[in-house]
């Protein structure tokens, strides 16, 4: 899949929770992009030299939304850009989520929630979502739309008290395959989940990335499977990800 550099504009932005961010953007890279694919967004500072490695949250004609939260100053700008302006981006990029028509069971924690809403629209069958939050909920009434919404919340706010692995442990949540997004804790746990009730599991990675097109080595993760060029255990989320069975990647 041809991956594209564009400056974009900003359809329109708004905070949806604290701290957290939904942008619309105008670019013809959505009309490629599928389901776990993300877009690298660089920021109109020249001192930010990386750009910022964002999930695909949902895709419409010619634009795309991201849902984003302020984890340092280039998110912190990010956030202050306002409709018409440009933005410039790369994408779409990484390995997105097979899709199946079989019942499926979709787990997002904190910022993993949002690559689960253009999954959940291109799927099929019955679909189970599990979110995880730390308190304040965000887009789960947009995936309610989608399928069964269940909530664990670490502070009790909302839903189950606890996490997403509480919400599976009730034995209230089947499917035939498990996507999941969110952080290493939760897909360690969701990985061993899936082996324990032989459920197909595909996991998508957050890691902190530089290129995001597979050239520096920054964002490699350990692998069950040798490389059969470099000999090594590893894998670049960024290229070879950021999705992947979770049989592939060793998680311990």
């Amino acid at each position: 899949m041809t991956k594209e550099m564009q400056t974009a504009n900003v359809i329109r932005q708004e905070c949806i929770a604290d701290g957290i961010y939904s942008m619309w953007i105008a670019t013809s890279i959505a009309n490629t992009a599928v389901p776990g694919q993300f877009i690298s967004v660089y920021i109109n500072d020249a001192s930010k030299l990386l750009p910022r490695p964002i999930s695909i949250c949902e895709t419409g004609e010619d634009r795309l939304r991201i849902v984003y939260r302020i984890a340092g100053e280039g998110t912190r700008q990010l956030a202050s850009y306002h409709s018409g302006d440009p933005v410039t981006i790369l994408g779409p990029l990484g390995n997105g989520f097979p899709l199946s028509d079989e019942d499926a069971i979709l787990i997002g924690g904190g910022i993993g929630i949002p690559p689960m809403l253009s999954l959940a629209k291109a799927l099929t069958g019955k679909k189970e979502i599990v979110l995880g939050y730390r308190s304040e909920l965000f887009l789960q009434d947009e995936l309610a739309s989608c399928g069964n919404v269940s909530v664990a919340t670490e502070d009790g706010s909302s839903g189950t008290s606890g996490t997403v692995m509480d919400v599976l442990q009730t034995g209230t949540v089947s499917g035939k395959v498990i996507y999941a997004c969110g952080p290493l804790p939760m897909l360690r746990a969701v990985k061993q989940y899936a082996l324990d009730h032989n459920i197909p599991a595909w996991i998508s990675m957050e890691e902190r990335m530089a290129c995001g097109i597979g050239a520096c080595l920054g964002c490699v993760c350990a692998s069950t499977e040798q490389d059969p060029h470099s000999l090594v255990f590893n894998k670049r989320v960024c290229k070879d990800g950021p999705v992947f069975n979770a049989k592939e990647v060793d998680l311990t």
